[in-house]
């Protein structure tokens, strides 16, 4: 089974992320990546870590990871040939901080590679941690003409077909259809490896494929980046039962959370 992953660099979650400054009095439509430490996105370490399952389950198969975005993603690259990828494929464009391109040039990027590849199965992260699309697999998996089941927690490949369970609505659904075929991850299909000292150093002398990627004019534009307002203090509106009509006034008429 020849299984793609596409993973992406993002801000890694703890960071504290501040946009950067505007150009010429307009507001700021990028973040400041000085100091920011960045990592494969979190959901997309699930996938290839299901990729990898499914590869040594089946005792045969290869699998590639792919990533969009300038000289800085060869990093997450050669992490995840050090987590278990067999190959990889860096479609190069200037994104230093990942969230330059919208979904649809993400999507239709990664399909232009990916249609002049043979796959069986197309595996992306849920969605990425910094900009929460929760598109990008979906997209490219239509784009491509394959049929795609998103929020999979279990996959099980079966003769020249696939069996994804997904959550929908509270309930796990079953989906069945044949391959090739595009799943998104969630938190469950698999654990993410980390890999040894050993496996680090071996992928640093794998040869990671270069490709320019082919940008389409974007379908949506960032107006502006801007923090959330500072959460504001709390109020004590007093003590015991008495207090409550007071709690119910403020609750309805200020934070209109009821």
């Amino acid at each position: 089974m020849k299984i793609y992953v596409c993973v992406k660099r993002v801000p890694h979650t703890a960071a504290r992320i501040r946009p950067a400054p505007g150009e010429g009095g307009f507001p700021s439509r990028s973040i400041q990546t000085d100091g920011i430490e960045f990592t494969i996105s979190p959901y997309d370490e699930i996938a290839l870590a299901e990729a990898v399952r499914l590869k040594e389950a089946a005792g045969a198969g290869e699998v590639t990871a792919v990533s969009l975005g300038d000289d800085s993603s060869a990093v997450i690259l050669r992490a995840a040939l050090a987590a278990g990828a067999d190959a990889a494929i860096h479609l190069v464009a200037p994104l230093p901080a990942g969230l330059e391109l919208d979904g649809y040039q993400v999507a239709t990027a990664l399909a232009g590679l990916l249609r002049e590849r043979d796959f069986d199965l197309l595996l992306f992260g849920r969605l990425a941690v910094d900009d929460q699309s929760s598109q990008i697999g979906t997209m490219t998996a239509r784009l491509l003409g394959v049929p795609s089941v998103a929020e999979v927690v279990k996959v099980e490949p079966r003769d020249g077909r696939v069996r994804f369970h997904h959550l929908i609505d509270g309930r796990v659904e079953v989906v069945d259809c044949g391959l090739p075929a595009a799943a998104t991850a969630r938190k469950g299909l698999a654990e993410p490896r980390y890999p040894s000292i050993k496996q680090i150093l071996t992928a640093k002398k794998k040869p990671i494929e270069t490709i320019a990627a082919s940008i389409v004019e974007p379908v949506l534009e960032v107006v502006a980046l801007e923090p959330p307002p500072p959460r504001r203090p709390g109020k004590i509106v007093g003590e015991g039962v008495a207090a409550v009509p007071e709690l119910v006034r403020l609750l309805r008429q200020e934070a209109k959370v009821i």
